[in-house]
């Protein structure tokens, strides 16, 4: 257990932490992973309409925590727990009252977790500043989205950074805190089997994907105008994408990782007008139907009185431009009302040259490793064997599975993990100012090139797997989308 922290969650009874902070934190107490002696203080615009006890309550039968919930034990974490009335524009007594509150131990360290929209970042650093709340023990949570383009990004990080020092700012992508991906990293750099592997002489292809069976429902007035390409692509995808081909770090350490990501999005090829429209598909999703029940358009969704061009559906093939990647294509895609919920990473190895036993024909598959990310972690790796029991010699695919259960049975979630490293002052998993602004670069190219474009976006009926041309994109170079519906190989 590490030593007590105070954080301070502005938003503190908003969305995000009603459904994942205050959840993650409550779990943590529970696992023996947050001291209990810290602290966590709620920002609230307004007073609380019942108890605190009683809300958490209320918020807890909702959003239930992965351990389930005690009354003895949410007594105890309530008591960690203050809510305070306190705006976001302009100082005044709430803030004051605030900076009496965190001065009672000014060792400690302080995290301030931002919860709350971009357009705020700015003054409510600038208050954490003006009331002495950015010294040095402080750090500052930055949650997604971080602008709208590349402009918008770099005011944010100019404003954030007059506040807080770059290693102070701690921005957030909680994709980045999932145990598989960790244990990508583990994998990758501590098996010289997988780094042997890991380039363009074995590897055909890799898939990224980011599948959301939800449409836009409480979204819709953040959603319309931004879409899927700066809400998914811009940090998710580009982020995972970093992971995977980033070179070896010296030591995994913040400024090591982060280096490496950087040369990664440094390295993405800038396509140029033809070139998107063939290697990037966009699209919105119709009127169709999820589990038997028909549900309605995009448009129909937000109660649109016209047409939108916002997209809820993209994938596209990137390349790489270095020694290690060249000419091997990197499939992203994500989407709104797809038929399952799912994050994954699919790493496929190239063919066998030569079919050595005339019996195995075309039923050899390619090698995959395959890192699940929701809606439960898994890594597991496909190979071909001999099909044991069978009258000729024919094979079989199997699944190793990579996976490790926690000595104490449970798992540090994305959000907890990312919440106790900022209190460590740990940037391994957090994003650095230059990598956002590159991710934004490139994806402001393609973007610019959807403004200028007479073409809408593609429709495709909800419940299925995106428009025709998303297959088309893999089925033009001879592949296809990986995908199963639980996510993993029955051994047999």
């Amino acid at each position: 257990m590490q030593d007590a922290f105070d954080l301070v969650i502005f938003g503190g009874t908003g969305d995000l932490s009603r459904r994942k902070l205050l959840p993650a934190l409550y779990s943590g107490v529970v696992a023996g992973r947050v001291h209990p002696d810290s602290r966590v203080v709620l920002t609230s615009r307004s007073a609380l309409g019942s108890s605190q006890l009683d809300w958490l309550k209320e918020l807890f039968a909702v959003n239930v925590p992965a351990c389930g919930v005690e009354d003895k034990v949410l007594a105890a974490f309530s008591k960690m727990v203050t809510i305070v009335e306190v705006g976001l524009m302009e100082g005044g007594d709430d803030w004051a009252a605030l900076k009496t509150l965190l001065s009672r131990d000014d060792e400690r360290p302080l995290v301030h977790f931002l919860a709350v929209p971009p357009a705020v970042f700015t003054s409510t650093c600038q208050l954490l500043g003006e009331y002495g709340l950015n010294g040095d023990r402080a750090r500052v949570v930055l949650e997604k989205p971080l602008g709208h383009d590349l402009a918008s990004a770099q005011a944010i990080n100019e404003d954030v950074g007059r506040c807080f020092k770059e290693d102070q700012t701690f921005r957030i992508d909680h994709y980045l805190g999932k145990e598989a991906v960790q244990n990508l990293l583990a994998l990758r750099f501590s098996n010289i089997l997988f780094e042997e592997l890991w380039s363009a002489r074995t590897i055909d292809h890799i898939q990224i994907t980011i599948a959301e069976d939800l449409g836009v429902e409480g979204r819709g007035g953040f959603y319309e105008g931004t879409g899927a390409m700066r809400d998914m692509v811009q940090n998710h995808l580009l982020q995972l994408l970093c992971l995977v081909a980033m070179e070896p770090p010296a030591r995994l350490d913040g400024d090591s990782i982060r280096e490496e990501k950087l040369k990664v999005l440094k390295s993405l090829k800038q396509f140029s007008g033809p070139e998107i429209d063939e290697n990037v598909v966009r699209a919105q999703y119709g009127a169709g139907a999820m589990a038997g029940e028909a549900v309605g358009s995009y448009s129909g969704d937000l109660e649109l009185q016209s047409e939108s061009e916002t997209e809820t559906f993209v994938a596209l093939k990137a390349f790489i431009e270095n020694w290690r990647w060249a000419n091997v294509p990197f499939y992203l895609r994500t989407g709104k009302r797809l038929p399952d919920r799912f994050a994954e990473i699919v790493i496929q190895f190239k063919p066998i040259p030569h079919s050595p036993h005339a019996g195995w024909g075309k039923h050899i598959n390619p090698n995959r490793f395959i890192i699940r990310m929701q809606p439960e972690d898994h890594l597991a790796l496909r190979m071909m064997v001999k099909n044991h029991g069978s009258a000729t010699e024919t094979l079989k695919e199997v699944e190793m599975n990579l996976d490790v259960v926690a000595d104490d049975g449970a798992r540090l979630g994305p959000y907890l993990r990312l919440i106790l490293d900022a209190a460590r002052g740990d940037q391994s998993l957090f994003v650095h100012r230059d990598e956002v602004e590159y991710a934004w670069r490139w994806v402001d190219n393609i973007i610019g090139h959807w403004q200028h474009s007479p073409l809408p976006p593609k429709t495709y009926q909800a419940g299925t797997w995106g428009p025709y041309e998303a297959h088309d994109l893999m089925m033009r170079d001879g592949r296809e989308w990986f995908y199963e519906p639980n996510g993993r190989l029955d051994n047999g």
